[in-house]
């Protein structure tokens, strides 16, 4: 019997800690590709190519597109820790909203209590707020909350639109020192007035120079925004499992409590 119940005990320090990694396991994911970004630009500086290509763009387009990954790359850290708070609060509710029975899920004083305790504030906080705000409304019949998790997954995607539309705009500044490039490139061909060696060498370089404009900001911005698309794209999959938890958690508790309490007969 005492083995059974160290057994039992490791069993729920193991699932406890189980829960821990499953709350912040976008957290962990977005750390470890955050390392692996700055290991490969330490590589690229270690090597010295970073610095050249630094040095060899006179159109300082490159230092500018790094300058915005790396502020777009903190606000999107941001982001990750506030939707991996938001799975957290209702990963910890998972198990009252398992137990829910007729009155335990209440609207007070502008917060939702469940099971007499305050729910944390957050997406699912207000998702249950409005929730309540409609079944007191409602009058008879199914109460559908398809239209409140439409909602839901606008306002979660709506966060991360930004981060996908900037993503292209680092694409669209690589292009354009593309363009410059070419340009910085091709000028110096239509003030050529002869041939000599010395300018034609002369040419050369300042051709040479423009194609590396042309070439590094290029790839600064297709690095770049892919790994900015990359790193959006684990928010708006870590954003559709919340709302299936949220979906699935409404449908298949809350939503039956709430009618149950709707239809009980007034005393």
């Amino acid at each position: 019997m005492l083995f059974f119940g160290h057994l039992s005990r490791l069993d729920a320090i193991s699932m406890q800690n189980l829960s821990l990694v499953t709350h912040y396991n976008l957290l962990l994911k977005s750390l470890i590709l955050i390392g692996l970004v700055l290991f490969g630009f330490f590589m690229v500086g270690d090597r010295g190519w970073l610095s050249i290509a630094l040095t060899s763009d006179r159109s300082y387009i490159s230092y500018v597109i790094l300058l915005l990954y790396a502020v777009l790359s903190v606000h999107w850290l941001v982001l990750v820790i506030q939707l991996a708070t938001d799975t957290k609060v209702i990963d910890n509710l998972s198990s009252r909203i398992s137990d829910l029975t007729a009155g335990d899920l209440q609207l007070e004083a502008g917060h939702v209590s469940l099971k007499g305790e305050v729910v944390e504030k957050g997406v699912f906080a207000d998702y249950l707020q409005e929730l309540l705000h409609k079944s007191q409304r409602h009058v008879s019949g199914d109460l559908n909350h398809q239209l409140l998790l439409d909602v839901l997954a606008e306002r979660l995607m709506a966060r991360y639109a930004f981060g996908h539309w900037a993503a292209d705009m680092l694409l669209k500044l690589g292009l354009l020192g593309t363009i410059l490039g070419f340009i910085m490139m091709l000028s110096p061909v239509g003030e050529l007035t002869d041939f000599d060696p010395n300018v034609l060498q002369q040419l050369l370089g300042q051709m040479s120079g423009g194609m590396a404009v042309a070439l590094y900001t290029t790839m600064a911005g297709l690095v770049t925004s892919t790994l900015l698309g990359l790193q959006y794209e684990m928010l708006d999959t870590a954003a559709s499992r919340l709302i299936d938890k949220v979906a699935i958690a409404v449908d298949v508790y809350i939503l039956p409590t709430l009618l149950s309490t709707h239809n009980q007969p007034a005393a």
